[in-house]
């Protein structure tokens, strides 16, 4: 069956690499039952070799995060593929309720929840949409704390306070 424009457009995954202002951002896309979803995306090094967006999703993913890196108020509207437990899923829909420019504790996540505050931890390190899921927005009691399961300064905890300046919270 010889391929149309249409079906070489939608491929089944798609991953591209994209230019932030912190380093890179990995998107992977992929059809999920018919239709064409965000499945991950990657904060990266600096380092890794830019990829160009191969399907109209990734290239509106793309779109929708530099309008983020310009305006932190932009307003993410994506098709993400459904992910995570349903403690992740608690957790997840917890963080999107934290306004730019504020952030809460673990804890205060946890709280409101009725979990702990590792579990909330552990959640937020399993989050597949950072920047949409604005897991950088919380914080440990004493500080910062880690970013992405990475407890000590490096690359996460660098592009976590770089999210929180661009924020407005630091």
């Amino acid at each position: 069956m010889p391929r149309t424009k249409d079906s070489a457009n939608i491929k089944s995954a798609s991953y591209c690499v994209i230019e932030a202002p912190f380093g890179r951002l990995g998107i992977a896309t992929e059809l999920v039952d018919g239709s064409l979803m965000l499945s991950k995306i990657d904060y990266l090094p600096a380092t890794k070799a830019l990829s160009s967006p191969q399907n109209a999703l990734a290239k509106e993913v793309a779109r929708q995060c530099k309008a983020y890196f310009k305006d932190p108020s932009y307003q993410f509207d994506l098709p993400m593929k459904p992910s995570g437990t349903v403690h992740q899923q608690k957790v997840w829909q917890s963080i999107r309720k934290i306004p730019l420019g504020e952030a809460k504790t673990y804890g205060e996540i946890a709280g409101a929840i009725k979990s702990g505050p590792r579990a909330v931890g552990t959640a937020c390190g399993a989050n597949p949409f950072p920047l949409i899921t604005p897991c950088h927005r919380v914080v440990s009691a004493q500080g910062i704390g880690g970013f992405m399961k990475e407890n000590s300064p490096g690359l996460y905890r660098q592009i976590k306070t770089w999210l929180l300046k661009h924020e407005g919270v630091l």
